[in-house]
């Protein structure tokens, strides 16, 4: 397949684009030409301003492709800017859990449904991280539903590559003896590993599935494991107080992502607890 990736050269793409250059597709990167990558000659690559309606039209125009990936739209006006000009079968955009409102244990595809909410153009800055996403799957499902979309809808995504540095934030306070402010120690998580992340949305490229669609590891797991682990393991006790530095995780509650609609599709993620504590290892050992 003929395959277009806006983003891909950081964090969870990269195992994207791994997995459809195996899978055997001709892939085409998009990005602002800052980031440098490790794909070589095994990729075409085209630089392109994302939020340019100038620099996306010149772009996209006059090209066909089988597959548009999207890992780097955030609001209504992005998805304009690509399905204005694109001609595409199938346009895969990268939602997230947080369109959610409120995430619950076992939240399902049709707990948000962009056909139900006002959808408002809007630029990146107009509303909250949530809000925006949101606004992204409103005009799919309002202004462009005679296109194959899908959007996927991930929870926090964690690796040994994430340069959010969330996870490593308990680590690292913990180990050395820097108060924090948890206020959520009893609250599940659902997670999903940075590899598996990319390698869902490839495997999603030649599936017939159309509409929003979870991915998550099985399975959940709770900021008091989380640090209860890392103390057991470093023999350090965690400083927990008001007065210490906010938590990454604070003010989630607890939640779990169904993923039926991904198994039904052939693909099975791993369970959480068979990955979660070696990825705390390598940080604890960062950290000493």
């Amino acid at each position: 397949m003929n395959i277009l990736v806006l983003g891909g050269t950081r964090f969870f793409g990269i195992h994207m684009v791994n997995k459809l250059l195996e899978q055997g597709h001709d892939v085409t990167i998009a990005t602002r030409g800052n980031a440098n990558d490790d794909f070589r000659d095994r990729v075409k690559r085209i630089v392109v301003e994302r939020t340019s309606e100038e620099s996306m039209r010149n772009a996209l125009k006059g090209n066909h492709y089988d597959v548009i990936i999207d890992k780097i739209a955030y609001c209504s006006n992005d998805i304009k800017l690509v399905l204005d000009y694109a001609d595409c079968n199938k346009y895969i955009y990268m939602s997230s859990a947080s369109v959610y409102n409120p995430l619950h244990i076992d939240t399902q595809e049709s707990d948000y449904d962009g056909h139900q909410s006002q959808l408002i153009w809007c630029d990146r800055t107009a509303f909250y991280y949530d809000e925006i996403k949101r606004q992204a799957e409103n005009a799919l499902c309002q202004k462009y539903s005679d296109t194959e979309w899908i959007a996927v809808r991930y929870p926090f995504v964690l690796g040994k590559d994430d340069y959010t540095n969330r996870l490593m934030f308990y680590v690292e306070h913990i180990v050395k003896s820097v108060p924090m402010f948890i206020d959520n120690m009893d609250s599940q998580l659902g997670l999903i590993k940075s590899d598996e992340a990319g390698e869902f949305i490839a495997h999603l490229v030649d599936i017939d599935v159309i509409g929003p669609i979870n991915g998550c590891s099985e399975g959940t797991i709770s900021i008091k494991e989380i640090v209860e682990y890392i103390e057991k393991r470093t023999g350090k006790k965690a400083i927990i107080n008001i007065h210490g530095e906010n938590a990454p995780y604070n003010g989630v509650p607890s939640y779990s992502l169904n993923i039926e609609k991904a198994s039904s599709v052939g693909y099975e993620f791993s369970k959480l607890q068979d990955w979660i504590f070696d990825l705390i290892d390598y940080y604890i050992e960062i950290c000493r």
